[in-house]
């Protein structure tokens, strides 16, 4: 009897440390922009006003997160409403027939450190990205702001991504040169997420 009470306490002891745990983004404290350079000289930022994510890790350092992310394509802003209107034909994004982007990571890990005792908060997160109807891998520089507690007792955790895109890879074509609209287009999400209760 004792060795089946060792057991069951082993298993779940063994069931919590691994369970999955998965976090939300908080839309009201998250960021999905980007911005590209416009005729060489200067640049034009923007931003997706609806878009939805999650991801579920067992590990403290979330070094095993599943990462999934989807972008309303029709909620872009450039606080010009002619050029929103124009990134949503088939110049761009054609937001009618293609109206998500999505991103579904495939690792997040954490950037190696010199000294073993030396912490980093930095990862590197790697998926697929979907643009219109291309596919293509992409690697996001990661930045781990921390884990808070908010006034209402929710535990928040945050992050910010960067990586760079060629446009043209998505299908995008609209001024193939780049002359006036660079082909690079820098990505940033600045994302604040909720752990599920």
């Amino acid at each position: 009897m004792k060795k089946l009470f060792l057991f069951l306490l082993a298993s779940s002891i063994s069931m919590a440390v691994f369970a999955q745990t998965k976090y939300t983004v908080d839309p009201m404290h998250s960021f999905v922009g980007f911005d590209v350079k416009h005729m060489g000289i200067s640049f034009v930022e923007g931003s997706f006003k609806k878009f939805d994510g999650s991801f579920t890790a067992s590990k403290a350092d979330f070094s095993d997160a599943k990462i999934n992310f989807t972008v309303d394509v029709a909620s872009i802003s450039t606080s010009v409403e002619m050029r929103d209107n124009h990134l949503k034909t088939d110049d761009f994004f054609n937001a009618e027939k293609f109206p998500k982007m999505t991103f579904e990571g495939t690792s997040f890990k954490k950037v190696s450190t010199k000294s073993p005792k030396q912490q980093t908060n930095k990862y590197v997160l790697k998926g697929k990205l979907t643009i219109r109807d291309v596919t293509k891998d992409v690697t996001f520089l990661v930045n781990y702001g921390g884990t808070a507690k908010d006034q209402q007792g929710n535990t928040k955790v945050g992050f910010q991504a960067t990586t760079t895109i060629n446009r043209l890879d998505y299908n995008i074509k609209y001024d193939p040169t780049g002359a006036g609209i660079a082909k690079d287009v820098k990505i940033t999400l600045n994302l604040e997420f909720v752990q599920a209760k």
